[in-house]
């Protein structure tokens, strides 16, 4: 065989290979807002540990991280963000925890929020979150059971 057909039948064999490694390592997708791009709708994902609950972040005080913008309502949650960006993200990627455990990637109210275990989780209402509180542990094996295929590429 060719030296040139020899090296193009070992890159198309190594195709499905490379797109596997690069789905693999890439960042589940984050909530945001349609074609701004703006995270948990502009609120503040440190406020909800260092200031009890939500705040709306300011535009001029902004980060990225994994495709989105992450908006702070102080330059001390921003520099808190950068210093440890995910243990601030919201699980499940800021979907509806609930919505996920139910098998869909479903739109939340920042309102709407709990944080177990040291992690945010946000729903799509009130009244979901007083469902989703009544069996976390179920909520949650459910949702990480679902959330692969929810985020996978097609």
């Amino acid at each position: 065989m060719e030296p040139t057909r020899r090296l193009f039948l070992a890159a198309v064999a190594g195709l499905p290979f490379a797109a596997a490694t690069r789905a693999a390592d890439a960042a589940p997708p984050i909530n945001t807002l349609a074609g701004a791009r703006v995270a948990i709708h502009g609120y503040d994902p440190v406020a909800y540990f260092v200031e009890g609950g939500p705040r709306q972040g300011r535009a001029d005080l902004s980060a990225e991280h994994r495709g989105a913008v992450w908006r702070f309502s102080s330059v001390e949650n921003r520099q808190r963000f950068l210093a440890d960006p995910e243990r601030y993200v919201p699980a499940f990627g800021g979907y509806c925890a609930y919505g996920v455990a139910q098998g869909y990637l479903v739109k939340i109210d920042p309102q709407a929020w709990a944080i177990v275990d040291g992690r945010l989780y946000l729903n799509y209402d009130t009244g979901v979150r007083t469902t989703w509180l009544k069996d976390v542990p179920g909520y949650n094996a459910a949702a990480r059971a679902n959330w692969q295929k929810l985020v996978a590429q097609p």
